[in-house]
């Protein structure tokens, strides 16, 4: 695959305040959909803005195309953005909203017409040009967005936040439409958000953010299976987190027993955090389980029970169930080797694949 967007070392810092990215570099490759995933100010919509040409970076280098576009004015880069707000002009309609940018390039008119009803066609809005913005939808503004975003043919389509004021039903439908439409398209899709299930539910790549820097990049499965620290496994999804020691390799002891796991690479007796997601675990009787737990708390979450346990030192575990539990009741739960996953201490993702690479060989 082409790599079309590099950063390279790139800091952004105002003035005297935090720096606000932290020595990035990373490549987006050429058709795919990207997700930068973090909580609020971890820098996620300044790499974005720096993609558009809206924010210089401080230091550091950002190709597009294999050219350095540092000093390449906004409207000069091939990449369009769908903001948060949608940014739609009230006082035009469907169409005049569309063909604005193609107005400004003075197109002709035969031209726009053909090109903005294709666009509305690939959001499933055709025959809205006379529409009032006034009188639509959250979801068919957004797609007119979308749709004046693309009718400009870019290379990568930035997309801020997007659907952060969809009712979640709508939010759902629209990942749908998204996925399918950059599927169709085949140009880069560059996604912001801090929605973990979103990211999970579109993403070809996600590059997880705290702080000003990526601290994991991968596929969603990979960041889902293999958390690389205790930011990520937190925030990605549910998760139950418990301190423990590698005895030695497959081997690891926590809640004070010890368990077989599919984990290896590290240092004999290496402290290290245990992550076992509440769909892993399964409640059974307690002579049947490797943990013994107390009942205390449950939720109905529709496709299954959220239950909140406690063990004997006082750990909390989270279990996802299709079956009611009792609460006050004892329970066990049980889990299976590879279910359990074990986190190094401050180890760089680097380091992290290489050991994943050394014991799957």
């Amino acid at each position: 695959m082409n790599t079309i967007i590099s950063f390279k070392n790139v800091v952004k810092q105002y003035d005297d305040d935090e720096v606000i990215l932290k020595n990035v570099s990373f490549e987006i490759e050429q058709g795919k959909f990207y997700t930068l995933l973090g909580p609020s100010g971890c820098g996620k919509t300044t790499i974005l803005r720096m993609i558009a040409g809206f924010t210089e970076a401080t230091k550091g280098d950002i190709f597009f195309d294999n050219q350095r576009i540092n000093d390449i004015p906004a409207n000069k880069r091939l990449v369009n953005t769908v903001f948060q707000d949608y940014a739609l002009f009230p006082h035009m309609n469907v169409f005049d909203n569309v063909a604005f940018g193609l107005k400004i390039k003075k197109m002709a008119k035969a031209d726009i017409t053909k090109k903005v009803r294709e666009a509305l066609k690939m959001v499933q809005l055709p025959g809205y040009e006379t529409r009032e913005i006034s009188e639509m939808s959250g979801g068919q503004r957004q797609r007119v967005a979308i749709a004046r975003a693309i009718v400009n043919e870019p290379k990568v389509l930035l997309l801020d936040e997007p659907l952060s004021a969809l009712d979640l039903k709508l939010r759902t439908d629209m990942q749908y439409e998204l996925r399918d439409l950059q599927q169709r398209l085949g140009i880069t899709f560059i996604f912001v958000t801090h929605d973990q299930e979103e990211a999970l539910a579109m993403s070809d790549e996600i590059f997880v953010m705290n702080k000003g820097r990526i601290v994991q990049s991968g596929t969603p499965v990979d960041i889902y299976d293999e958390p690389i620290n205790h930011f990520v496994a937190d925030f990605v999804g549910e998760s139950n987190i418990v301190n423990g020691v590698m005895l030695e390799d497959n081997l690891v002891e926590f809640v004070g027993k010890q368990f077989e796991c599919v984990d290896g690479g590290m240092r004999g007796n290496e402290p290290v955090e245990i992550v076992i997601r509440p769909e892993d675990l399964t409640i059974t009787t307690p002579d049947k389980g490797k943990l013994v737990v107390t009942v205390d708390t449950q939720l109905f979450r529709g496709v299954h029970y959220e239950i909140l346990c406690t063990d004997e030192d006082k750990n909390e575990w989270m279990v996802h169930s299709t079956r009611k539990a009792k609460e006050g009741s004892k329970v066990g739960l049980f889990f299976e080797p590879e279910d359990i996953h074990v986190m190094r201490f401050n180890e760089s993702e680097e380091d992290f694949d290489a050991r994943l690479e050394s014991y799957e060989e």
